[in-house]
C-alpha cells in the first residue's frame, strides 16, 4: 500500500470529515504516518494525520475534543487516546486507514473487524 502524508506532500483535506474509528495508538500512529499535523491552543483536534493514499483517497486521523488543546488541563494527553477519529469525503477513507494499520502495524486486523469498525459510524 503506498501513502503520502502531510509530511511529504500538501494533502487537500478540507472538506473532509467523520467517517469512522480506529483504535491504535498514538505511537502506532506516529510510526506508520510519521509526526502529526500542529495544532493550536484552543483547537478541537490536538494531533491529526493527514493521508493521500496512491488510489487518490484522502484520509486523515485525529483525536476530538478530548485533548489538552480543548479540554484544558482536564483532557487526555497523546498516550491516553486510543479511539481516534477517521476522516475523509466518503467511508473508503476507514477502509484504507484501517488497511494501512492492519498491513504494517497490526497482522492481527481482519476483514471482519475492518468492517465492523467502518459500520460504526452508522450507529
Amino acid at each position: 500500500m503506498i501513502f503520502k502524508t502531510h509530511n511529504q506532500t500538501e494533502v487537500p483535506f478540507a472538506g473532509t470529515h467523520l467517517q469512522g474509528y480506529v483504535d491504535t495508538t498514538y505511537d502506532d500512529l506516529v510510526s506508520l504516518f510519521g509526526e502529526p499535523v500542529r495544532s493550536y491552543p484552543g483547537s478541537k483536534v490536538d494531533w491529526q494525520w493527514a493521508i493521500l493514499f496512491d488510489n487518490g483517497v484522502i484520509a486523515t486521523v485525529y483525536n476530538w475534543k478530548n485533548g489538552p488543546s480543548y479540554m484544558g488541563p482536564a483532557g487526555k494527553t497523546k498516550d491516553q487516546i486510543t479511539e481516534w477519529h477517521i476522516g475523509g469525503l466518503d467511508t473508503k477513507s476507514v477502509s484504507m486507514v484501517l488497511l494501512a494499520i492492519a498491513s504494517t502495524l497490526q497482522p492481527d486486523f481482519t476483514p471482519a473487524i475492518i468492517q465492523a469498525q467502518t459500520n460504526r459510524t452508522a450507529q
